[in-house]
């Protein structure tokens, strides 16, 4: 039930240095190191969360640990494993109700099969550990767990919570008070956003946001060789007869007329390295906004049509467009890309399937001269390597990349489009606005359900070059200031110091949580 994770992260520090735009943040993080590993040395960290590969959570995990591990920390990756796949619908039931869907009854038999599982789960971890050890889990699979561990052994217990809501509904009460008895256990608990921490946490309560690894092969420097390669590789382009390197084993598919998934360059190429085009990446979720999306891009799509005449040929110019011939072209031509992991890979997430569903019907039922501009794309997840290649490349080469979130506990998707400098419409959503600063960073949507709202915005963002360009350069700044891996590290170390001393002092006052 419990897998202990080897990783392979041969990254270092040094290597992070040797970039001249990263050397300071890795001194800094060198020089607060040294003060703040004196409490933990000696002692070994578990990190726990639910699953290996899929999700933010997992994919910050290794770097995070590897880091950890180099600047002196003995910090070890676990993974619970429960068999009852009802025990993995009710946190993902949860986890709607802390983010207001859903509904809100939660019954007793909801509780014992969450507590049969956390026991379970406990007894599977505990042979690992001592009492000396550091257990810190992650969201609110493995919480229960924790919570038992620690009453049984009583080492320092953190909960790293990476969702959350900034208002209080009768779903996320809900969802709270199902978890309140387990969480008030822990001697610390984390969080990305202020807003997040509920009041009942408010004395324990620290906030790291998530954070990005500049060097992985999702948000590396990429070249136009390598990009173009890339997009060859993974059949997201049709001319290769000069590519380095061989096709993927698995590529990326598109879906076609027939409801099918075919290759991606059917029925035409997709253009990614010529048309402007706005891309959305993200997992198949009905919060992430796809649908207001799809529907904001067939709205734009159709007033351009209706101004300029049939299929778009007409020589329509809007009084406020700066360059109005090349912006009347630009629309023409843009295409949206919607890109989300291989449907067979989430076979056992029927909320996801739902979602991917609802896209598909979507594209379907749109006019045949917005769809030809529309492609829903399906990236394979065999290869986590080409996986992140694909989604890099494909963020690379897009003029605006769209996050139109419902609701977004953070939004690592905008967090590894800013720092390729790619110009990001996010919205209100509290993960994307705590990032993004509206017409400084990017733009922001108020209502992301709002096609209107999302055709409007979409419309000013590809007609404004210069300002595009501004956001750019403001939005990898910030990323390099706030969220990158190294002040993640150091912020870990600062709460995990935390968590040693409450669990050996006691608490510390609120105004010391926060600061």
């Amino acid at each position: 039930m419990i897998d202990v994770i080897d990783i392979d992260d041969r990254v270092t520090l040094d290597d992070y240095a040797e970039y001249v735009q990263l050397r300071p943040s890795v001194e800094k993080l060198r020089k607060e190191a040294s003060r703040l590993m004196k409490p933990l040395d000696g002692r070994t960290l578990w990190m726990v969360n639910s699953t290996a590969e899929g999700g933010g959570v997992a994919e910050m995990m290794p770097k995070l640990v590897a880091l950890l591990r180099e600047l002196g920390l003995d910090a070890r990756w676990a993974v619970i494993q429960p068999e009852a796949q009802r025990f993995f619908d009710l946190t993902k039931h949860l986890h709607n109700l802390i983010h207001d869907s859903g509904p809100s009854r939660l019954g007793s038999s909801d509780r014992d099969l969450y507590e049969a599982v956390s026991e379970r789960a406990a007894d599977a971890l505990e042979p690992h550990l001592s009492e000396d050890d550091l257990l810190a889990v992650h969201d609110p699979q493995p919480l229960g767990m924790g919570a038992i561990l620690k009453e049984r052994l009583g080492l320092p217990t953190l909960w790293r919570c990476h969702i959350g809501l900034d208002h209080d509904t009768d779903a996320t009460r809900a969802g709270w008070n199902f978890l309140k008895p387990y969480a008030e256990t822990y001697d610390r608990t984390v969080f990305s956003v202020q807003n997040y921490v509920p009041d009942f946490l408010s004395k324990k309560a620290e906030v790291i946001p998530p954070a990005i690894d500049p060097l992985s092969h999702k948000n590396r420097y990429l070249s136009t060789h390598k990009v173009s390669g890339v997009l060859c590789n993974a059949g997201l382009c049709q001319e290769s007869r000069h590519v380095l390197t061989g096709d993927f084993e698995h590529q990326a598919e598109r879906l076609q007329n027939g409801g099918d998934f075919g290759p991606a360059t059917t029925p035409g190429d997709l253009g990614l390295l010529f048309r402007p085009a706005v891309t959305q990446v993200s997992r198949w979720d009905r919060l992430k906004g796809w649908v207001p999306l799809l529907r904001g891009f067939k709205r734009m799509k159709e007033r351009h049509y209706a101004a300029n005449g049939s299929g778009g040929n007409g020589a329509f110019v809007r009084s406020d467009e700066k360059h109005p011939e090349r912006h009347h072209r630009r629309l023409n031509l843009v295409r949206l890309v919607l890109a989300g992991p291989d449907p067979a890979s989430i076979q056992d997430d029927p909320e996801g399937q739902a979602a991917f569903e609802q896209v598909c019907q979507q594209w379907k039922e749109l006019p045949p001269a917005v769809q030809r501009d529309v492609a829903v794309l399906a990236l394979p997840m065999d290869s986590r390597k080409q996986n992140a290649l694909m989604v890099n490349a494909l963020q690379r080469c897009a003029t605006v990349v769209a996050q139109n979130s419902l609701q977004e506990g953070f939004g690592l998707t905008a967090t590894e489009a800013m720092w390729k400098g790619c110009p990001v419409m996010g919205t209100r959503a509290v993960g994307l606005r705590t990032q993004i600063r509206d017409g400084t960073d990017g733009r922001l949507v108020q209502h992301a359900d709002d096609p209107d709202e999302v055709a409007e915005t979409l419309d000013a963002m590809l007609n404004q070059g210069r300002e595009r360009q501004v956001w750019s350069r403001n939005a990898r700044r910030r990323v390099a200031d706030k969220y990158l891996v190294f002040s993640q590290a150091e912020r870990w170390l600062e709460a995990l110091d935390a968590c040693y001393e409450a669990c050996g002092t006691g608490e510390r006052t609120g105004a010391e949580a926060v600061a």
